[in-house]
């Protein structure tokens, strides 16, 4: 790539004031600016072309919406603990990328066959099935080239880690896998039954596995020793669950508008999540528990841990 992509401003920490939400909203403005470059009409080094259909179905799928939190996570881990911010932001966006492809080809018919992503027609329904399986593939290719862009991480041992990292937590042990654990709790394959343990491995490599990568990448970002990786570890996979129980809590109790999408679904189709498990007043017992274990592993870093702190409770507070 050879645009000015490696111009972005840094995100300060000083640039932000106020409550937890402003500092996420503020990220996230700074990875939409980053990710409207590089999802721009200018050919980058190596590409004969940019078909305009497949970029625009591209930038559909990713610009406009959504929190951002994967790539906030990685943000914050870095920042707290001293590390490149432009490295982490571009770290961050490579899982965001893989976020954005995910979400493209778990809406497809042959999957969860939904109309609405964050309150607009998903990829397929604004243009064809076919392009928004390239769009997929284009996603998933392009965070793995940002991600290996030696211009954001110079570091080449570095650079290896996040991509093997990233590899890792998207395929077929981690995201991958876990969406075909969860087509086969819905009986699709022949009879389901999954236990609470079952439901927590689906869960954990689905959902948890790219959350907790955003955090790792984070740490090697940042150059975390083994101690510190392994407590930014037990957070982020804290987290990562604690995500996917708040959002099956959401399913149940949100509204389409507030969500952006269709609700009640996971139910309809038998996905296995905790709330059937545990009951909504249980899984709400664990989300707070789990918000417990995340504040634990980063408590050695005391009050510049506070922003990853506050991210754990918005992650079961959210009502979106």
């Amino acid at each position: 790539m050879t645009s000015t992509q490696a111009s972005h401003p840094s995100v300060k920490a000083d640039a932000y004031t106020g409550d937890f939400t402003h500092r996420l909203a503020g990220v996230a403005d700074t990875v939409e600016t980053f990710l409207v470059d590089l999802l721009g009409p200018t050919l980058q080094t190596g590409e004969i072309a940019r078909p305009p259909r497949l970029m625009e179905a591209m930038r559909h799928a990713v610009l406009g919406g959504g929190k951002r939190l994967r790539p906030f996570l990685a943000i914050e881990t870095a920042r707290m603990l001293g590390g490149a911010e432009d490295a982490a932001l571009a770290a961050g966006a490579g899982v965001e990328l893989v976020h954005c492809y995910s979400l493209v080809h778990d809406d497809l018919p042959a999957m969860d066959d939904d109309d609405l992503r964050r309150g607009k027609p998903t990829v397929h329904k604004a243009y064809d099935e076919a392009t928004a399986i390239l769009v997929g593939d284009a996603l998933q290719t392009l965070a793995f080239e940002v991600t290996a862009d030696p211009r954001w991480q110079p570091d080449p041992m570095i650079r290896a880690e996040l991509v093997l990292g990233l590899a890792r937590a998207s395929g077929l042990g981690g995201m991958v896998g876990g969406q075909l654990l969860d087509l086969s709790a819905e009986g699709r394959f022949g009879p389901a039954d999954m236990d609470i343990d079952d439901t927590l491995r689906m869960q954990a490599m689905k959902t948890g596995a790219i959350l907790a990568f955003s955090v790792e990448a984070g740490a090697l970002v940042g150059g975390a020793g083994a101690e510190e990786r392994a407590a930014l570890l037990r957070y982020g996979k804290a987290l990562g669950q604690a995500f996917q129980v708040a959002d099956d809590i959401l399913d149940r109790e949100a509204s389409p508008e507030a969500m952006g999408k269709a609700t009640g679904k996971d139910k309809d189709a038998g996905k296995a999540t905790l709330v059937d498990r545990l009951g909504l007043d249980g899984a709400r017992a664990e989300c707070d528990r789990l918000v417990a274990l995340c504040e634990e592993a980063v408590a050695p870093w005391g009050a510049r841990a506070q922003v990853l702190k506050d991210a754990a409770r918005f992650t079961v507070a959210r009502k979106a």
